[in-house]
């Protein structure tokens, strides 16, 4: 590991508690709030290997984080995800189960194709990713390993793991649109 990524790694360790409640303060949702702490460090990464040293590290992470945050704001609301009629019946891990959260089939046929048509979509979408995007993808948002323990069982950094994720989530998001949009209309 270089002296570069030995410094990044200690700021991202030292920062990301303060970091994450700043954000969780002023975010609701736990997931929103999650994704801004990791496009906070993912621009960190991206700036700190610029030539232009970045001079107030803390200050520089909060003010970006608050950028984000403003940025999230401006944007269209968007709807939350839809209770899950089964969430009373499970434990508190198993009620955010991807599954639970799709259309159900035997609310009818149109039900059924958007179900079909969005399991299909996400599985396309995870096979396209590069190995190593997909396993952080699905370690962090399926398994709930946090970055930390994927660090510690991989060897691998938490900025590289981090980034990993990022890629992952746009490549996602941009796949998965086109879906979402066309069973919308």
């Amino acid at each position: 590991m270089s002296d570069q990524d030995r410094e990044i790694t200690a700021t991202v360790m030292r920062e990301r508690s303060r970091l994450g409640g700043f954000i969780r303060r002023r975010v609701a949702d736990a997931g929103e709030a999650e994704d801004i702490l990791q496009e906070v460090f993912y621009e960190f990464v991206q700036a700190y290997r610029l030539p232009e040293p970045i001079e107030q590290v803390s200050a520089w992470l909060f003010r970006v984080a608050r950028n984000r945050i403003i940025d999230r704001f401006r944007k269209k609301k968007e709807e939350p995800l839809p209770e899950s009629r089964d969430a009373d019946d499970l434990d508190g891990d198993q009620a955010w189960r991807l599954d639970l959260l799709l259309p159900a089939s035997e609310d009818g046929p149109e039900a059924a194709y958007a179900r079909a048509a969005l399991i299909t979509a996400l599985q396309e979408a995870l096979e396209e990713l590069p190995e190593a995007q997909r396993e952080v993808f699905i370690a962090h948002e399926l398994d709930g390993k946090s970055f930390k323990e994927m660090a510690a069982d991989s060897g691998t950094s938490l900025n590289t793991l981090l980034a990993r994720k990022r890629y992952a989530v746009l490549h996602l998001r941009q796949r998965l649109q086109a879906v979402y949009d066309e069973l919308e209309m």
